[in-house]
Parts: C-alpha cells; sequence; structure tokens
C-alpha cells in the first residue's frame, strides 16, 4: 500500500516561508516524478512544482521564482520550499507520485501522478 505522508504546512505572514516535505512508502518512487499540487476553496486542484527522478522541474507560472522543489530519491522524500509567500498561497498542498508513464521525465499533467497525499493546510495571512 503506497502511503505519501505531508508535514510542514501551518499559519504565516505575509512574506514569510514554510517548508513542506513529502515522505512515501510502500513504493520506491526514485524513477518517477513527484510534485506539489494545490486546491483553494472553490477552485480547481492545480500544479505548483513537479520534478523528475533526475532532477527535471516544472514550476507553475504564479511561483515566479519563489517555491522550490527538490527531493531525496534514497529517501523516497520531496520537499516544497516556500520564500515570499502571499495570501493567494492560501491553499490545501498535496504531495502527488507519478505513475508508469513518468518514468525519468517531468509531467505537469496532474492524470499522470497516480498517489496522492492527504493533504496539507497552508495559510498565509496579510
Amino acid at each position: 500500500q503506497v502511503q505519501l505522508v505531508e508535514s510542514g504546512g501551518g499559519l504565516v505572514q505575509a512574506g514569510g516561508s514554510l517548508r513542506l516535505s513529502c515522505a512515501a512508502s510502500g513504493r520506491t518512487l526514485s524513477a518517477y516524478a513527484m510534485g506539489w499540487f494545490r486546491q483553494a476553496p472553490g477552485k480547481e486542484r492545480e500544479l505548483v512544482a513537479v520534478m523528475s527522478s533526475g532532477g527535471s522541474t516544472y514550476y507553475a507560472e504564479f511561483v515566479e521564482g519563489r517555491f522550490t522543489i527538490s527531493r531525496d530519491n534514497a529517501n523516497n522524500t520531496v520537499y516544497l520550499q516556500m520564500n515570499s509567500m502571499k495570501p493567494e498561497d492560501t491553499a490545501v498542498y498535496y504531495c502527488a507520485a507519478g505513475g508508469s508513464v513518468t518514468y525519468f521525465r517531468v509531467s505537469h499533467l496532474a492524470r499522470e501522478y497516480v498517489n496522492w497525499g492527504q493533504g496539507t493546510q497552508v495559510t498565509v495571512s496579510s
């Protein structure tokens, strides 16, 4: 059984920083893409940042250089460092692991991610 467990969410003031972590178990993900999506109230889930096994990345335009995704393949873990946060970054952030089509490639398509965490709330106050 695959499990993705996020941590690091919380409340932060505008301009502040948070670091999200996602630990995976039950499946070796070193060869597949991993990433972060988010969903704000009343909005659809959207991509934040994803990374391939080899380190290729894809960021949403709204990131604007503020966030950095990284991963530790040896420990099946992916991180999201978020700096200069804005109130519009408020959302539930989900960790995701790619399916077979993401083998050694990056993907920005949510449908190509087959395992999802339960989400962690991030709230940015103005």
